[in-house]
């Protein structure tokens, strides 16, 4: 029997391609609250560690933690309602979702992007596959904290000597080490191989049959 039977995926970056949608919501946050607008490839060095934080860097420098407040429900409403307009998974995250459950594998999915949203995006394109999805929600730490991911595992009735993290950024790769556990960083997301190399990174995915062939392989 294998030593690693579970795959924890982080969301955005990861399996989704969330980019285009996340890049809107907060536009349209900055123009509510008359603020100019940023690019997508600057949210991708913004997104990962957060709502939050995301809008903090995406704000002119100064701008008042009270504003920053008042802006999260502005953008949980309007990405709620448009979460699906872009959003898809990225070519082979399906297929190797399904050969990780023909496998054998246990897998979930956790992200620091509100709760609701993870469950809704799970439910649309990976409710086959994927039986926990957990996001931001109180009681729960967000990444780099282990909690989400203890928990995700809690709930596969695994553990960390039996599990793989699978993320795109700095804070995935914290993560894993936090929960103690081996990452897999994929090359089609947020980061680029630089960033991740200079964070620790050691195993990398230019694509997901990667991601099966590293798992196979069980060198990790």
């Amino acid at each position: 029997m294998r030593k690693r039977n579970t795959v924890i995926f982080d969301m955005d970056g990861t399996v989704l391609n969330t980019l285009e949608d996340l890049t809107a919501s907060v536009n349209h946050v900055l123009t509510e609250f008359g603020m100019p607008l940023r690019s997508a490839s600057e949210y991708r060095r913004f997104f990962g560690n957060g709502i939050r934080y995301a809008l903090e860097c995406a704000v002119p420098p100064g701008t008042d933690s009270t504003v920053i407040g008042q802006m999260l429900p502005v953008f949980r409403a309007h990405y709620n309602a448009h979460c699906l307009d872009r959003t898809g998974p990225y070519d082979g995250i399906l297929a190797l979702m399904a050969a990780l459950r023909d496998a054998g594998y246990r897998q979930a999915i956790v992200s620091n992007k509100i709760d609701s949203a993870v469950k809704e995006l799970n439910d649309r394109f990976f409710s086959d596959y994927v039986s926990v999805a957990i996001g931001e929600r109180p009681g729960v730490s967000r990444k780099p904290a282990p909690d989400s991911v203890l928990t995700a595992l809690q709930e596969l009735r695994s553990t960390p000597e039996e599990a793989v993290y699978i993320g795109d950024s700095e804070v995935d790769l914290l993560t894993a080490r936090n929960a103690g556990l081996p990452c897999i960083a994929v090359l089609w997301g947020f980061r680029d191989k630089e960033l991740l190399l200079r964070e620790g990174a050691a195993h990398f995915a230019r694509t997901p049959a990667d991601i099966l062939r590293l798992l196979e392989e069980e060198s990790l």
